[in-house]
């Protein structure tokens, strides 16, 4: 069994996006909801999806602007926090995104039990939070120091916010993250959240890495999730989820079940919405 059927239990996954608001020390953070605030406002997002039919959440501390690539201690503690607050709740796989700081991601995921961890582990790149340079190794080597092994490793090929230094295809630099970096699996992404990827180049990636699960990591939306399933062993969702359709908002319960639906009325992804739409 390639990754995502291993977490899922299924050939095609939908994994659903659990945004942070803005955490203690970033320029957003709304200080006098405090802690509890976030517990809220993650726990809303939580409760409509777990009972939804997605196969998956993944959590993101997407309210963090501007993004950082090394997360402090806080960002840790806080996401830890929370996420093992509502884990008691979810009864589906979840995973972890930090942005942009791999070897957090996975203290995280080591530290709440969960299943992978979505990062940008390899390549140089340019971008709107300067150079930045990363090192699979020393998250590899993060990962078997403390015993998380059992974390998949997702790798975001092609970061948003930023290009690569030396621009490579996408085959070439699908390939190499999992030949000389250990990829359990490849994302392709858009430029931006909730910009959509080129649908060939999710295409040439699978291609490229035969068995080794290929994620459409952005932009996907009813009307292309499946076409994107076609190709791609899953897709992440979060945009397209929320109110009006606004990465910020909270998660629309009426957008979820439209969204499975459309997924599985193309008959590329097997799951089943669980309920209708419910406000909370």
């Amino acid at each position: 069994m390639n990754a995502i059927q291993e977490i899922f239990n299924r050939p095609k996954a939908i994994i659903a996006m659990a945004h942070f608001p803005p955490l203690p020390g970033q320029p957003l953070y709304d200080a006098a909801a405090g802690m509890e605030g976030i517990v809220s406002t993650v726990a809303h997002d939580v409760e409509i999806l777990n009972d939804s039919g997605v196969d998956g959440i993944l959590f993101c501390n997407e309210g963090d602007r501007p993004y950082r690539t090394k997360a402090g201690p806080e960002t840790v503690a806080v996401m830890s926090a929370v996420i093992g607050t509502l884990r008691p709740e979810m009864s589906i796989p979840f995973g972890v995104d930090v942005l942009w700081d791999p070897i957090a991601a996975i203290a995280i995921a080591a530290a709440t039990g969960a299943n992978f961890v979505r990062e940008v582990f390899t390549g140089a790149y340019s971008g709107d939070f300067g150079l930045w340079n990363t090192d699979p190794a020393a998250s590899l080597r993060f990962r078997r120091e403390i015993g998380a092994e059992r974390v998949k490793l997702f790798y975001n090929v092609s970061a948003e916010f930023a290009v690569p230094l030396a621009e490579r295809a996408i085959e070439l630099a699908a390939r190499s993250a999992v030949f000389s970096s250990l990829a359990d699996g490849i994302c392709v992404s858009g430029s931006l959240t909730g910009t959509a990827p080129d649908a060939s180049l999710v295409r040439r990636a699978k291609e490229a890495v035969g068995d080794i699960p290929v994620i459409a990591n952005t932009g996907v939306r009813p009307e292309t999730v499946g076409a994107f399933l076609a190709d791609a062993d899953a897709v992440i969702v979060g945009t397209a989820l929320k109110v009006g359709g606004i990465t910020w908002n909270r998660v629309d319960p009426g957008r979820v079940h439209e969204f499975l639906l459309a997924a599985r009325e193309s008959g590329a992804w097997q799951g089943q919405p669980r309920r209708a739409p419910v406000a909370i």
